[in-house]
């Protein structure tokens, strides 16, 4: 047993080292990212909370007072933010992601730090501004009676699965920009797809008599996430089933991510 215990215990420390190392950088370059892009403008935070409220302003007016909608709950801004707010997350970060390692060529080439980090730092920053907006969500649904269940204690679970999904998309589409650059606007137009293909101003609930729709709709990973995040004010959207497919469907294509990152590392460094 002592044998053993010493010819493992060296590698542990290391393994501990090199992590340290890299949350620290990540964190670093999350900073930075931050600062860069608040420091350049007058209302600085604001913004986080701005472009949702405006977002969400022209939804809740065109849904509530232009038409008669027939989709959604009610409280309908507060169930729309509950999607919009996460939904920003994960436009922002795809949509970055296709420049995460054209943005930067020289820093990245001159630096020895995983390269996966300029992916994740995406991820990490667009993940403090969604958290840095929720206070939005939660004045809506005091000013407009929503009543908070049980099913808050689910919010951490949602974000988690948000972050594994948006690491794996992110590491995916980063390598692949360098070599196809039409790749980033069809990541845009599929985006802009996603959007209305998601549950985001209707519930995955108005889907049921569509059978097909459903069915599709819950190979779909933000599907059951927005109904993870939406279960906080309106336990009725909570549905199990959609919610383990997207935890399914985040993991394989984080594997799919890290997979496609490892082997298009080398040759993205000598392609930028």
């Amino acid at each position: 047993m002592g044998s053993v215990t010493s010819t493992f215990s060296p590698v542990r420390p290391a393994q501990r080292t090199r992590f340290a190392r890299y949350r620290q950088s990540l964190w670093l370059l999350t900073k930075r990212d931050l600062r860069v892009r608040y420091s350049t403008s007058a209302l600085g935070y604001l913004w986080s909370i701005l472009d949702p409220l405006v977002m969400s302003g022209i939804y809740w007016f065109v849904f509530t007072q232009v038409f008669k909608r027939s989709v959604g709950e009610e409280p309908y801004i507060v169930f729309l933010l509950a999607a919009l707010l996460p939904w920003m997350w994960f436009n922002g970060t795809v949509s970055d992601s296709t420049r995460a390692f054209l943005r930067e060529s020289k820093l990245i080439r001159s630096t020895m730090i995983p390269r996966s980090i300029w992916v994740n730092r995406i991820v990490a920053s667009k993940g403090i501004e969604f958290l840095l907006s929720l206070p939005v969500l939660a004045f809506f649904a005091v000013i407009s009676g929503a009543k908070i269940n049980v099913d808050v204690l689910l919010f951490p679970l949602a974000i988690v699965i948000q972050t594994v999904l948006t690491i794996g998309v992110g590491l995916i589409v980063a390598p692949l920009v360098v070599f196809f650059r039409d790749l980033e606007r069809v990541v845009k137009l599929a985006l802009r797809f996603l959007f209305y293909a998601s549950p985001i101003i209707y519930s995955a609930r108005d889907l049921e008599h569509l059978h097909f729709l459903k069915d599709l709709a819950a190979f779909n990973p933000l599907t059951g996430l927005f109904s993870l995040y939406r279960a906080t004010f309106f336990p009725q959207e909570l549905d199990w089933f959609l919610v383990t497919m997207s935890a399914l469907v985040s993991l394989v294509l984080l594997a799919v991510g890290m997979l496609i990152f490892r082997r298009c590392e080398a040759a993205v460094l000598k392609e930028i």
